[in-house]
């Protein structure tokens, strides 16, 4: 490192120093503008759910007939961990969960795999049961969840509509969705006294809904070059078609409405319902675009908000029950924080033992790493979140130790005499090969976290990227922005030139280091 002095050509090209600086500094403010915000890092949810419906059908039936067919098919699937099933009466429920070490780019063609698999045994299953229904995605994290509530079901839901257009239409929204929805139905109440008098069983009143209300092509008609697609009727298209639906009993002939009563109401019992502080509610939630900052979209939610609180309905309400930006304000305050009071510590310790020239040059040194560390997370497309604050924050505690090596050993130089070009590139021959090995040292310690193959080192990897970047900016902060500071900064050195270290203090260190290196095995030993 003797042949290319890095240090000496910081300092003898100043004006391309400082202008480095600044783009530095300036390139550290626009990447803590640009970074996405949120609470947690994105990781890839590895498990799918799989149900199917046989309405009617027992929880062996199910279980033999239709779960057991769609897990001997998966079984061969790749990277397959394990197949979990929840039979009841009607319902069949598979978890299919892939292994932890199963690369995230690979799981949305594992998902493909599942759904070609599983539908090549639809056609094998039991006439009348529905799906499979296919869910990976209930693992997504919402930045802000609404609640409406004030009215009946069929108008929160048409409320929550309208509102739904309008958050989908805000900067930085993605998905927004809508729960708590009870389904219309059409009831069909019938006495059964009724049906034993006129001799009609639920059975034929159920079949002939069935046959008056079909959805099926009825055929092709090709004349020359002209092709006409024939279409039967739509079915019921209201109350009064169904009430005028023809039963046959006793050889009369009857209508629905004669002998049930038929009225549209909301699905009875409910397979779902939401209450919120004790009143039936639907809620809205809403998930951001990747990158997104979760604080400017979530001013911006609270502002819509209010606008859509004015025009709702008398009794309506829409609050927040859960903001996620309020989380990450706290966790980006807490980080501000311990930064001004590692700022502190450091200007306090280093005015005390360096003086007020050297104690500014450490203190410059945090900015200005932080500012290159915050730009490598902008271009590895990473975020402000719990893991990346903390790793900034561990990091805080060794960005300044390359500078203080740097400019302290710049400092004796001065004092011994030498002139200040000489003395700053004396930090990079003698300084600058320890502090990178240190350095790269300090960072193999988080490589099982950075490398890990599994959800934990998709979820805490940062860790690894964050350290790493932060450490190896500290190093050429300290080897080329601190020299030039240091020439700037540092004091003349007062009266004649000397060694600092001649003194009686530092010939009793020097001479323990010495016996500590002539007796290494017995130091080692005890």
């Amino acid at each position: 490192m003797d042949r290319f002095n890095l240090s000496a050509f910081a300092v003898r090209n100043g004006a391309l120093t400082l202008f480095l600086m600044i783009l530095v500094l300036a390139g550290g403010s626009f990447a803590w503008l640009k970074l996405g915000r949120a609470e947690d890092p994105a990781f890839t949810l590895k498990v799918m759910v799989v149900t199917t419906q046989w309405p009617g059908a027992t929880a062996e039936e199910m279980q033999r007939l239709v779960a057991d067919p769609i897990e001997a098919r998966l079984q061969d699937l790749p990277n397959l961990d394990t197949l979990q099933t929840f039979a009841r009466p009607g319902v069949a429920t598979t978890t299919v969960t892939l292994r932890d070490t199963t690369p995230p780019r690979e799981v949305p063609g594992l998902w493909y795999q599942v759904r070609k698999k599983v539908g090549d045994v639809v056609q094998h299953l039991p006439s009348g049961v529905r799906g499979p229904f296919f869910d990976d995605e209930y693992g997504d994290v919402y930045s802000a969840i609404f609640a409406l509530t004030g009215s009946d079901n069929a108008d929160l839901i048409r409320q929550a509509e309208t509102i739904q257009g309008r958050f989908r239409r805000l900067a930085g929204v993605g998905k927004v969705t809508i729960e708590g929805e009870r389904p219309q139905r059409v009831h069909v109440e019938v006495s059964h006294v009724r049906l034993a008098t006129l001799g009609i069983t639920p059975a034929q009143i159920a079949e002939t809904l069935a046959r008056f209300n079909p959805v099926i092509p009825a055929g092709v008609v090709e004349a020359g070059a002209t092709r006409l697609y024939l279409r039967p009727g739509a079915g019921f298209d209201g109350l009064t078609a169904i009430r005028a639906l023809p039963i046959a009993a006793g050889g009369r002939n009857l209508v629905l409405a004669d002998i049930a009563t038929v009225e549209r109401g909301l699905e009875d019992p409910p397979s779902r319902a939401i209450r919120q502080d004790g009143q039936p509610a639907v809620l809205i939630a809403v998930a951001r675009q990747p990158g997104v900052d979760v604080l400017a979209m979530g001013a911006r939610l609270r502002a819509e908000v209010a606008a859509i609180s004015a025009g709702l309905p008398t009794g309506i309400r829409l609050f927040a029950i859960n903001d996620q930006s309020a989380v990450v304000a706290v966790s980006l305050a807490e980080f501000l924080q311990k930064f001004a009071a590692a700022i502190g510590v450091v200007l306090l310790i280093s005015f005390a033992s360096l003086g007020l020239g050297a104690g500014i040059v450490v203190a410059l040194a945090v900015p200005l790493t932080l500012s290159i560390a915050l730009v490598l997370m902008w271009r590895w497309g990473m975020e402000l979140d719990r893991i990346s604050l903390g790793a900034l924050i561990l990091s805080l505690g060794l960005l300044v130790d390359d500078a203080i090596i740097a400019i302290e050993a710049m400092a004796v130089k001065l004092e011994q005499g030498w002139d200040r070009v000489r003395a700053a590139g004396f930090a990079w021959t003698s300084t600058a090969g320890p502090m990178l090995t240190g350095t790269l040292v300090t960072i193999a310690g988080f490589i099982p976290v950075g490398f890990a193959a599994s959800t934990s080192g998709e979820y805490a990897g940062g860790i690894f990227w964050v350290v790493g970047g932060a450490l190896i900016a500290s190093w050429l902060v300290a080897v080329v922005f601190t020299p030039w500071l240091g020439m700037r900064l540092l004091p003349a050195p007062r009266g004649q030139a000397h060694d600092p270290y001649d003194s009686r203090l530092s010939h009793a260190l020097r001479g323990l280091v010495g016996w500590c290196l002539d007796h290494r095995a017995l130091v080692l030993g005890v």
